[in-house]
C-alpha cells in the first residue's frame, strides 16, 4: 500500500528554527502514530553542528571562541557544514511502515541521492564503511539521522552550488583523506531549484510514497 508523505518545501530557513520544527513533528508522531510523514526541504545560513558524539578535534576553530554559530545535536555522526546552496532534506518518517532498520534506511537516503545524480547522467557511489554519497572521489551528500521510537529526523546534505569555503574550518564528517564537493563542479549552471524537483521525485521512487504538498515546488 503506497504512503501519504507532506512534501514541506521551505526557502532559508537558521537552522535552530528547523530544529525546534522537526523536533516538534517528531514529538506528534510519537503522541499520534497515525500523522502522515513529511520531507522537509529548505536551505541553512553558514551554520557548522556537531553529532551528539562528535570529536572537537575535527572542528579547526575553538568553539567556545568563535563568531559562527555552532551546534551539537542529537544526530549521529561528526561535525558538518551548512549554507546557501545546500539542499537539506530533512525526512520525518515512521520506519514501523517502511523497515525497522536503520542500515536499511541509511542506505536509502544514499539511494535518493544516487537516483538524483544519475537523472543529471553522473554516477554517485558509496564508499564502503562510510555514510553518504561521492562523485569522482569527491564528498557531495552528508547524510546524519536521529531515530526515537522509529520516527526519524535530521537526514541529508546536498552540496548542489555552496561556497565550500565554509568546510576549510573542518574535517568534515570526520574524513581526512576525501575532499568535499558539489554539483557545480560537474554543472556549472545548476540550481538549488532545479535538484528540488528530482530530490522529491527521486524520494517518492526510493521510499514509495506519494506526495501531497504543502508548498508547491
Amino acid at each position: 500500500m503506497t504512503r501519504y508523505c507532506i512534501l514541506d518545501n521551505q526557502g532559508l530557513i537558521p537552522y535552530s528554527s528547523a530544529w525546534k520544527y522537526q523536533r516538534s513533528l517528531v514529538q506528534a508522531r510519537i503522541e499520534n502514530p497515525d500523522l502522515e510523514d513529511i520531507l522537509i526541504l529548505l536551505e541553512h545560513p553558514p551554520v557548522y553542528t556537531l553529532g551528539k558524539g562528535a570529536d572537537t578535534k575535527f572542528v579547526k576553530f575553538n568553539p567556545d571562541q568563535t563568531n559562527w554559530e555552532l551546534h551539537r545535536i542529537e544526530r549521529g555522526g561528526e561535525v558538518t557544514y551548512h549554507c546557501p546552496g545546500q539542499l537539506v532534506g530533512y525526512p520525518i518518517l515512521n520506519l514501523h511502515y517502511y523497515q525497522q532498520d536503520l542500515h536499511w534506511y541509511l542506505r536509502q537516503l544514499e539511494e535518493v541521492i544516487i537516483s538524483v545524480l544519475a537523472s543529471y547522467g553522473l554516477k554517485g557511489e558509496r564508499i564502503r564503511g562510510l555514510t553518504g554519497v561521492w562523485l569522482e572521489g569527491k564528498k557531495v551528500a552528508a547524510i546524519g539521522i536521529k531515530v526515537r521510537r522509529w520516527i526519524t529526523m535530521h537526514g541529508f546534505a546536498l552540496n548542489v552550488c555552496p561556497d565550500l569555503t565554509g568546510f576549510k574550518h573542518i574535517v568534515p564528517c570526520g574524513i581526512e583523506d576525501k575532499p568535499v564537493g558539489s554539483l557545480a563542479q560537474f554543472i556549472p549552471d545548476i540550481t538549488v531549484e532545479r535538484v528540488r524537483h528530482h530530490i522529491a521525485v527521486a524520494f517518492a521512487e526510493v521510499f514509495q510514497v506519494n506526495f501531497t504538498s504543502l508548498n508547491n515546488l
